[in-house]
């Protein structure tokens, strides 16, 4: 009975489903409701705020926002409120959520050199939730998903690999819904993209001209490792390049003044842009991890392999056999917090095996537990250490018959954590973007050479659409990468 109840529901569904397209005029089944396309976005749009994070800069995110809100006005769909955001990213990447959310990150506006590349980009965005691609993906992938509310990793509509960076999804039915645009897909929103920038006033070839640059960048990084890219799920072929270029050809640009009157102004908005790691996040020099916003620093051994996040620290040891975490886990100035939290998550007596001790001049507490996996017997280390209200967590766990050999290195990188010195705070670097302007017929080599750039000429060159060999005229700015002091915000 419950099946046949189940069965119809779906029935119900599909019988209900049809809609016509914004983009196409085209008569589709749908199984997302407005309504439910709208609850999809809002969750993912939370996840994507507190797991990727938004970037700090108010004048930045609201002129995106202004470019996106004309390019919204043109928009065929009319019944989501668009919504525009920048991610604290250093990958260059743009997507979009459903409902009408739409995300650049700021790696990507690094390599954007005009306000019409910027348009064709959130254009392109647009075109996705315009023509509602993420919902048909969804209908396409498992009705009972979307039925019973199966919402995880909508954000893996636009690349596999940003739905694992957002959150990821074991259930087969969100495998599905991780799938890529399709090429169809990708070429429609490259023409609704297109059309709304050149109805909006701006030149329709600043996305061909965007993808150009772009494909020059992943050229540049093949040989070496790199995040996910726009490129990854909006493939920038030659045909496509070709095909984007050629219907810019065919549409009429209205007759309205860019936001940005020159491209020296539109420069100038991107001015101090953080690039690559962000300091205020942390930043590892060699084996040691340093964050000056939260005054703390820890080491662990060499040659282990390390990753920060917006959450948490982790290191893996080279033969994979232990592992260590760092996280804030709760408020408070007592570090028993810490153990009374895994208490009552575990239902294991914490407390009574607790003790109290002093890393780094500050308050802690530690234990050690034994517990079995899938794998086999484990031992773990956990301390908690309270600095300034909050309280850390230093996880190490390693099979059981290995502890003797991990649990002296855990207790040192335990020990290690402590408050920042007065000289490593003032170590601590971030790399921004900054303009050079150009002297009278000056090669871009010269320009680098004088500019002391963190990147390499061929990096300057792809990021400003230009050649190592081109001569610039006096003004033209360059955008280059500098290191620079990071000064942490008041305490």
């Amino acid at each position: 009975m419950a099946g046949l109840l189940v069965g119809l529901g779906v029935v119900a569904v599909v019988a209900t489903g049809c809609a016509t397209n914004p983009v196409t005029g085209r008569p589709e089944l749908v199984l997302v409701s407005a309504e439910r396309e709208k609850e999809l976005g809002r969750d993912e749009a939370h996840r994507v705020e507190r797991e990727m994070g938004l970037l700090d800069d108010p004048a930045l995110v609201a002129y995106v926002q202004a470019v996106g809100g004309r390019l919204a006005a043109q928009s065929p769909r009319r019944d989501v409120g668009y919504r525009f955001h920048v991610v604290d990213r250093a990958e260059p990447n743009a997507f979009a959520l459903p409902g009408g959310y739409v995300y650049v990150t700021r790696g990507l506006l690094v390599f954007v050199n005009s306000e019409d590349e910027l348009a064709g980009v959130i254009g392109h965005e647009i075109g996705h939730v315009a023509a509602r691609h993420s919902v048909q993906q969804i209908s396409r992938a498992a009705p009972l998903a979307v039925v019973t509310g199966i919402s995880a990793a909508v954000t893996g509509v636009v690349s596999p690999g940003l739905g694992r960076a957002v959150g990821g999804a074991g259930a087969a039915a969100s495998e599905l819904i991780l799938a890529p645009y399709n090429r169809d897909q990708e070429r429609e929103a490259d023409r609704v993209g297109q059309a709304l920038a050149a109805a909006a006033g701006w030149d329709p070839a600043g996305l061909p001209a965007f993808l150009r640059t772009l494909g020059r960048e992943e050229d540049l990084a093949a040989g070496g490792p790199r995040g996910g890219s726009f490129l990854d799920s909006h493939p920038a072929t030659p045909e496509r390049v070709a095909a984007t270029a050629d219907h810019a050809r065919e549409l009429t640009r209205a007759p309205a003044a860019p936001i940005s009157p020159t491209r020296a102004a539109f420069l100038r908005r991107l001015e101090g842009l953080p690039v690559g790691t962000r300091a205020a996040d942390g930043v590892f020099d060699g084996p040691r991890f340093l964050h000056p916003n939260l005054d703390f620093t820890v080491r662990f051994p060499d040659g282990w392999s390390t990753e920060n996040n917006r959450e948490q620290v982790a290191a893996v040891a080279p033969d994979q056999q232990a592992f260590m975490t760092l996280e804030v886990v709760a408020q408070g100035d007592d570090p028993l917090i810490g153990a009374k939290l895994v208490q009552q998550a575990s239902r294991a007596p914490v407390l009574q095996t607790t003790e109290r001790l002093t890393v780094g001049g500050l308050p802690a507490a530690r234990t050690r537990l034994r517990g079995r996996t899938d794998a086999g017997e484990v031992t773990a280390l956990l301390a908690w250490i309270a600095h300034e209200g909050r309280i850390y967590q230093i996880a190490g766990v390693t099979p059981l018959e290995r502890s003797d050999a991990f649990g002296p290195v855990f207790e040192r990188i335990m020990q290690s954590f402590r408050p920042l010195s007065k000289e490593e705070r003032a170590s601590i670097r971030e790399d921004r973007l900054r303009l050079v302007a150009a002297e009278e017929g000056e090669t871009l080599n010269a320009l680098i050479a004088r500019s002391g750039t963190r990147w390499s000429a061929d990096m300057v060159g792809v990021a400003n659409g230009l050649a190592p060999g081109d001569r610039l005229v006096r003004g033209q700015l360059v955008k280059v990468v500098l290191s620079e002091p990071y000064t942490a915000p008041a305490r």
